[in-house]
């Protein structure tokens, strides 16, 4: 059964160019942290896992930096698998075919938004340490 917790706020909506800089944030998948992305593809917004289909790495060149040099593909900085922004489909590299984990994500009152389920749910804080006395 889905977790249908609140959706989460990842960034204003205006951090996001098309084709421009993604922005990370954090989920839990199967009980580990696992970093994830939002980017802007042809005015629409897209997140993912930052995961490579090919061998499960980050695959930012830099922190947010997905897109390759043209702006039209994500693009696996280790592995140089090459995805469609907008549906994860590896359409160039070693896992042809293969896709990306997307998200739920939406982009309403100036922000984009993620909607957690029940495989890639929102992280726990850690707890607050109390101060001795």
């Amino acid at each position: 059964m889905p977790d249908m917790a609140e959706q989460i706020r990842v960034c204003e909506g205006a951090a996001l160019e098309d084709g421009g800089l993604g922005v990370r944030f954090q989920v839990e998948v199967r009980g580990r942290l696992v970093s994830a992305f939002v980017v802007r593809y042809a005015g629409g917004v897209h997140g993912y896992l930052n995961q490579c289909a090919h061998v499960p790495m980050e695959m930012d060149w830099q922190e947010g930096q997905f897109f390759e040099s043209s702006g039209l593909y994500l693009m696996c900085a280790t592995h140089g698998a090459i995805y469609e922004p907008d549906t994860g489909r590896c359409v160039g590299g070693p896992c042809r075919g293969s896709h990306l984990s997307k998200l739920e994500v939406a982009e309403r009152d100036g922000a984009v938004w993620w909607q957690p389920d029940a495989l890639f749910r929102a992280p726990v804080p850690a707890p607050v340490p109390t101060p001795s006395a």
